[in-house]
């Protein structure tokens, strides 16, 4: 594939259902839509190294993009939640230079893995309240730092999916910072942000515009759907239909009961986040649903018993595209926010 001298970014979200792709240029203060697609997959590339699995990724990819028109190899990827480790943590302010030392001797308390086995990456997290440290007392005050950590092999079959794909990529991010970016922004007030997936939901604490914490949760839409087609003797793409034609409400209340006790994992897992949070102080704003499984008709009614505003993301809130586009790209919004996010990030070359 030939790409100009675009200054465009690609973010590329491999999930574990699709590989979706968005192409933004900058733009202002906002970023102008370029392209994007979207394909179905059937195997991980992040859980083992498979050459079969990784080939095919990329020659997906790469179809993928030469149908939506894409013009640059600039690439900003995903992390599935569920492969990388993520913590904050808490250090002494310490001088910069000290800084990598003390952060690595920390991360071997919290990382499950040798250190030699992962790409450990970390990031200060800003106190909005407090932005003055008394010099007097430096050794005293506590930094926070976001800790991620990912498996070398993890990384290493991403890098090789781009570059059998011909892209260059440009950095690999956990998919809760992609979704602050695009549906968070500069919202400084305290989200529970809610990602429910095809196989996997996340849900992360966003405090002040940081990630505070992220929990992964091995449900999803199709665990909904399964529960469905199982429960009704039908297949999976009628339960699908059931699932968005009803709901969790309508005449008829079979189909609502059947999915209440996997909605319930979500729900519960949120409210002790919530309530982890306010016990020490803290005071969530509001709830932020994302992801293709927040479309389920009456969910926003389901969780209101967690007594917060509950709002529909909107990724698109800083991106330009033409009004003819709307009636196509405002449905794919929730499916698209990784994505979108990513192609938001600026990198530093």
């Amino acid at each position: 594939m030939l790409f100009g001298k675009s200054k465009s970014q690609l973010g590329v979200d491999i999930g574990s259902s699709n590989i979706k792709i968005v192409q933004l240029r900058a733009k202002d203060n906002k970023f102008a839509l370029e392209t994007y697609g979207s394909v179905n997959v059937s195997y991980q590339i992040a859980n083992k190294e498979s050459t079969s699995s990784i080939k095919q990724t990329a020659s997906l990819l790469q179809n993928l993009m030469e149908r939506a028109g894409v013009t640059t190899d600039k690439v900003i990827a995903s992390l599935p939640n569920n492969v990388v480790f993520t913590s904050v943590i808490e250090i002494p302010r310490i001088p910069d230079n000290e800084l990598k030392s003390a952060v690595e001797f920390e991360a071997k308390k919290y990382v499950p893995l040798p250190l030699s086995e992962v790409a450990l990456s970390w990031s200060t997290i800003e106190d909005k309240k407090n932005k003055t440290v008394d010099l007097k007392s430096l050794g005293e005050a506590k930094l926070k730092v976001l800790l991620t950590a990912v498996p070398n092999m993890v990384v290493e079959n991403y890098v090789r999916v781009f570059r059998l794909a011909g892209l260059q990529a440009q950095a690999l991010e956990i998919e809760a910072l992609s979704l602050i970016r695009s549906v968070v922004g500069q919202d400084m007030s305290n989200n529970l942000l809610i990602d429910i997936g095809a196989k996997n939901a996340s849900i992360n604490l966003v405090d002040s515009g940081y990630l505070r914490l992220s929990k992964n949760l091995n449900v999803g839409g199709d665990t909904v759907t399964n529960s469905i087609a199982q429960s009704l003797s039908v297949n999976f793409t009628r339960a699908e239909q059931f699932k968005k034609d009803f709901g969790l409400a309508g005449s008829s209340q079979q189909i609502p009961q059947i999915m209440r006790p996997i909605l319930d994992i979500i729900k519960n897992e949120a409210e002790q986040l919530i309530n982890l949070f306010e016990s020490r102080g803290g005071r969530i704003d509001k709830i932020v649903l994302t992801g293709g499984g927040s479309k389920l008709p009456y969910l926003k009614e389901y969780l209101s018993v967690l007594g917060k505003n509950i709002i529909l993301a909107n990724p698109w809130a800083n991106v330009t595209y033409p009004l003819e586009l709307k009636p196509v790209v405002e449905p794919l919004a929730m499916n698209l926010a990784v994505a979108i996010g990513l192609a938001m990030r600026r990198v530093e070359v």
